[in-house]
């Protein structure tokens, strides 16, 4: 199933984005800090401030740079337990899966949703506050949802690694 190839793709891709090092150094500063100031980019990369500002301003346009984000410890925000589900449907034409897609997007439980290749289409990060808001998500919310077939879910018990870091 290729669900992914239905979703609109953004009009740049990597190989249309010319980065040099440069960049590259902008890049792995804005992973590491959003909130640094242009002039402490500028300062760290040896670059005035005017070429850095269009350097980032250029990568925001082109799609390299997708968002700014604030990575929150969810511990803290009452969503304490977090799960992987691993989710197949029953039909597998474009539309069903357009539809699933829509109605995920549209549940705040879930962070993260993969479309994936093998046994399952789709994997699902979901963050609760625990095990009864997990049961009512996934009884409430998730299987009623047209065209779910199969779930299986994994508990994450603890965090190894987490990061949204590409660039080193």
């Amino acid at each position: 199933m290729t669900m992914a190839k239905a979703v609109k793709k953004d009009e740049f891709t990597m190989q249309d984005v010319q980065l040099d090092a440069k960049d590259m150094a902008i890049l792995r500063l804005l992973q590491e800090n959003a909130r640094i100031t242009v002039k402490e980019i500028s300062d760290k990369v040896h670059l005035s401030t005017t070429p850095v500002h269009e350097r980032i301003k250029r990568m925001e346009e082109t799609g390299v740079i997708k968002q700014y984000a604030t990575l929150v410890d969810h511990t803290k925000v009452k969503r304490g337990l977090m799960v992987i589900c691993y989710v197949s449907l029953h039909q597998h034409s474009k539309d069903a899966g357009l539809r699933f897609i829509k109605t995920i997007q549209e549940l705040h439980e879930v962070t993260e949703c993969y479309n994936i290749s093998g046994e399952f289409d789709f994997m699902l990060k979901v963050a609760v506050e625990n095990m009864d808001a997990y049961y009512d998500f996934h009884v409430n919310k998730l299987s009623q949802v047209e065209n779910v077939g199969r779930v299986q879910s994994a508990f994450i018990m603890g965090v190894i690694k987490q990061t949204h870091q590409l660039v080193y």
